[in-house]
């Protein structure tokens, strides 16, 4: 039987939603809320979407499911909208935030006593590009999309939003909305704060050493990348879930605390632990599995400073899908450099291993 979807917020997540509930299910109607003419139109004009609107109220009583892909603060005032309104009986009502907890007690709250079922949710997939021209039917392929069941969601919720989200070909788990925001504080939200911080002391440094600038390549540069995310988002996502991460930042100034005393008194068995002990618990965890916002498969190549080299390799890959190429060591003296070519999956990573395996004689690296 067909359904009928409304997706508030075309952004990138929203669209990308849209476009891969109508690769499953081309009969269900999508309608879509955006406060941009411009998404709006975008969406219409590339079929994303059947029906568009401004006035979220509008649409929200013809619908089976809705699902609010919205900054924080505007999902929980949504949420509280809904609850005035007159919605279909045993309407499923989600969402995609970055943080659960309180999105899932307001609709604990405000859709008490409702005919609805609220189920929270976290598709961990994202870009650096924003907007529903950079909607993509794979954006979600193989990463997690979080449920975090409330008191409003009854068995066979998470069973039809499945089913909805099928053709997203995401990687479908339950977890608790406080132990979601607990874990994320740490894998997520934390590192966030970390490269703004450092690259903030840097761009201060700077100022009196000037090569700092030049010289910021390499690992600098991988671990400074998610300081160019967007302000509003983590401003609210910070807010939102600020005890777990205090605590965080608590604890992590402790541990640079007893990195500082052992290089005080010169302890050298002590820096070596603490470095191999790192490089040992990043080699166990599953880093390297597509599991989250941005972890994707790796392939290294060492490549020499010639011309056309990086062309040859791309020439190679013709028909593999990337996800994205660089090349590492930008400082370099020697005359090879590191291109890292990032792919969704392990089938298109094995793909480039043996293609550029068998046609050239450069060194290849899979982490």
């Amino acid at each position: 039987m067909a359904k009928t979807v409304y997706i508030a917020g075309l952004g990138l997540i929203g669209a990308s939603m849209a476009l891969g509930i109508k690769r499953d299910h081309p009969d269900y109607e999508i309608l879509g809320y955006n406060r941009s003419q411009a998404s709006r139109d975008i969406a219409l004009k590339e079929g994303m979407i059947d029906r568009a609107t401004d006035d979220f109220a509008s649409f929200a009583p013809l619908a089976d499911i809705i699902i609010l892909s919205l900054p924080i603060k505007q999902t929980i005032s949504f949420i509280k909208e809904l609850a005035n309104l007159d919605l279909k009986e045993g309407v499923i009502i989600s969402d995609a935030g970055s943080t659960k907890s309180a999105i899932v007690d307001a609709a604990e709250q405000y859709l008490a006593g409702k005919s609805v079922r609220f189920v929270g949710a976290h598709p961990m997939a994202g870009s650096h590009k924003t907007g529903a021209a950079s909607a993509d039917v794979n954006l979600f392929e193989n990463a997690y999309y979080i449920f975090t069941p409330s008191r409003l969601t009854s068995p066979e919720t998470l069973e039809e939003m499945r089913d909805l989200l099928s053709g997203l070909h995401a990687r479908f788990i339950e977890i608790d909305a406080k132990e979601h925001d607990r874990v994320t504080s740490q894998i997520s939200h934390f590192p966030h704060i970390l490269a703004s911080s450092l690259m903030e002391q840097t761009a201060v440094y700077a100022q009196e050493h000037e090569m700092a600038r030049r010289f910021a390549a390499g690992g600098f540069r991988d671990m400074t990348r998610i300081a160019e995310s967007e302000p509003g988002m983590w401003t609210s996502i910070l807010l939102s879930n600020s005890e777990t991460i205090l605590e965080r930042i608590a604890d992590f100034k402790e541990r640079l605390d007893e990195v500082g005393q052992a290089i005080s008194k010169g302890d050298e068995e002590q820096i070596w632990n603490f470095f191999n002990q790192a490089r040992k618990q990043r080699q166990a965890m599953e880093i390297h599995k597509r599991g989250g916002v941005d972890s994707s498969y790796d392939l290294y190549v060492d490549v020499p400073d010639e011309e056309d080299v990086i062309l040859r390799i791309l020439e190679l890959l013709r028909g593999t899908s990337l996800v994205n190429i660089h090349i590492n060591e930008e400082n370099r003296e020697d005359i090879h450099g590191i291109l890292q070519i990032s792919f969704k999956n392990a089938q298109d990573l094995e793909r480039a291993e043996h293609l550029i395996t068998e046609n050239t004689d450069y060194t290849v690296v899979v982490k």
